[in-house]
């Protein structure tokens, strides 16, 4: 993935803040050029991929990754919170990408049909298997996005190798509920799965 232009845009109108500003609340502009470019090059790419992976559309991901970056740009963040900025990134990116599923989730009937079409060809061009692959992650995403917010966040961030302790700064919770957490979220993505597609060998 190549590196976007939108971090040589923000740095490019970066403006130090007054002092008055600091005392105020702490912002990502606010912890310096350097600051806002680390976190950018740290985070850009795997929130870029989670979303991708979450979407299905490397173009669509990307356009949200940028948004994510461009909120924290401006962001107020109360002083308690300053030293959190990644937890609040991957909060943000799940926010997002949730939202852009439910979008997707009521999409008319001619695209939902446009898209089953697709999987066919896709069987007749390229193999069963790797048609049903496309069927399974497009139901995994509709049941996402029937989900609380905080348990699809929990389970994508999970599934993209988060810690649990990544997982407790990410949603902010204690590092020992994730676990349980981790079970509810499982369990209500199965059985919004079986209620919407039956049971499936694998599942």
């Amino acid at each position: 993935m190549g590196r976007p232009s939108l971090l040589h845009d923000v740095v490019q109108g970066f403006t130090a803040p007054t002092a008055k500003t600091r005392e105020q609340n702490v912002t990502a502009s606010s912890t310096t050029r350097k600051g806002f470019e680390e976190l950018f090059l740290a985070h850009y790419v795997r929130i870029a991929a989670i979303l991708r992976r979450m979407l299905g559309d490397s173009a669509r991901a990307e356009d949200l990754a940028n948004e994510v970056f461009l909120k924290l740009y401006g962001q107020p963040f109360p002083r308690n919170d300053g030293d959190n900025l990644p937890g609040w990134l991957y909060r943000t990116a799940m926010n997002l990408g949730i939202d852009a599923l439910r979008s997707s989730a009521r999409r008319s009937r001619y695209e939902q049909a446009a898209a089953r079409e697709e999987i066919k060809k896709q069987a007749a061009e390229n193999g069963f298997d790797q048609a049903l692959r496309a069927e399974r992650q497009q139901r995994v995403r509709a049941v996402l996005a029937e989900l609380k917010p905080a348990q699809g966040q929990l389970l994508l961030l999970r599934a993209s190798g988060h810690s649990y302790k990544e997982l407790a700064d990410c949603l902010g919770v204690e590092p020992g509920s994730v676990g349980t957490l981790l079970i509810r979220a499982e369990a209500a993505f199965e059985q919004r799965y079986l209620e919407l597609y039956g049971r499936e060998e694998g599942l």
